[in-house]
């Protein structure tokens, strides 16, 4: 199932998120940081500033209770954005199998994980 399709995700648009970092520093936990894009379903949804084409707020998709990672690709090559931030590009994928494992995928790799939890928080 895509994310879209559940309904711990409603109301973020990941594939014009983008991806800042991702924290693996914990075992059990795994924590990609976004400038996350939130849709009108959101409570914290604004309308976007001028120079935006959608509402961006900081915020991290994690992954906790993690028994597996299972990286097929990493390419995290930088992107430098018209006012100096970088970032990794977006989300391209994103599904979900009953089972809780994870599939993630993007300009910054290829990524599975198996986890008890996934969760958006934005900051």
């Amino acid at each position: 199932m895509k994310y879209d399709g559940d309904p711990r995700f409603d109301g973020y648009y990941l594939e014009d998120s983008y991806l800042l970092s991702v924290d693996e520093s914990e075992p059990s936990r795994l924590a990609f940081s976004l400038l996350l894009v939130l849709t009108s379903k959101h409570a914290l949804y604004s309308a976007p500033k001028p120079s935006e084409q959608h509402c961006y707020r900081n915020g991290l998709l994690v992954f906790e209770g993690v028994i597996a990672v299972d990286w097929t690709a990493r390419s995290f090559k930088p992107v430098r954005d018209l006012d100096g931030s970088i970032d990794y590009g977006n989300i391209d994928v994103f599904e979900i199998d009953p089972a809780g494992r994870y599939y993630l995928e993007g300009e910054w790799g290829c990524v599975a994980v198996t986890a008890e939890s996934a969760s958006v928080r934005v900051s």
